[in-house]
């Protein structure tokens, strides 16, 4: 009896995973093969989905003036770029997602984030507000203006310094990234969904 029971929570573990995976990856997400970023147009370069425990938590999407496939130079050139994040899953929350960015900020700078603890502590501020399925951030960069967040197409916050901004992309092409699949997504040219 006993193993008879333990075979069924086996299978009904499984399929609980299976239609997991299913269902989030059913959820139909199409990131534009451009966007516009100030006065300049930037194209997608690559994308890619970040997924822990099975789960896809969100798509995001490189955008830059022209194809690289160089993660340090992208993350060293001091020209327009932008990430866009689509939040596919609700185990997505405002605490989660801000958790998940400090430890990207410290992945990314090896634990070294003194001197940028003040900006990253108001990055966190954008991010603030209830996080839902469906919503969509835009974390660009312009030379003269610094990193830019956008939700829905509202506009969050900016914040300033080059350092910063390399910190920042760096969470997701450093060589210590918050998920090496999405990173080789993102540096992969490819048509959208």
């Amino acid at each position: 009896m006993f193993r008879h029971l333990s075979r069924l929570i086996a299978v009904t573990f499984v399929l609980t995973v299976v239609t997991l995976i299913h269902a989030h990856k059913s959820q139909a997400v199409t990131l534009p093969p451009k966007i516009q970023a100030g006065q300049d147009e930037l194209i997608l370069n690559g994308w890619g989905t970040r997924a822990r425990s099975f789960v896809q938590l969100y798509i995001a999407g490189l955008y830059l003036t022209q194809p690289n496939n160089r993660p340090a130079e992208i993350v060293s050139a001091n020209a327009p770029m932008a990430i866009r994040i689509n939040i596919t899953s609700r185990f997505v929350t405002q605490q989660r997602l801000i958790s998940s960015l400090s430890d990207g900020f410290y992945r990314s700078t090896r634990g070294n984030t003194t001197t940028i603890r003040n900006e990253i502590n108001q990055f966190r501020r954008f991010f603030r507000d209830p996080v839902r399925t469906g919503d969509v951030f835009d974390i660009v960069y312009l030379p003269e203006h610094g990193v830019i967040v956008n939700k829905n197409g509202e506009f969050k916050g900016m914040i300033s310094g080059m350092e910063f901004k390399q910190a920042l992309f760096n969470i997701w092409l450093s060589e210590n990234p918050v998920d090496g699949n999405l990173k080789r997504g993102m540096l992969t040219s490819r048509t959208t969904r």
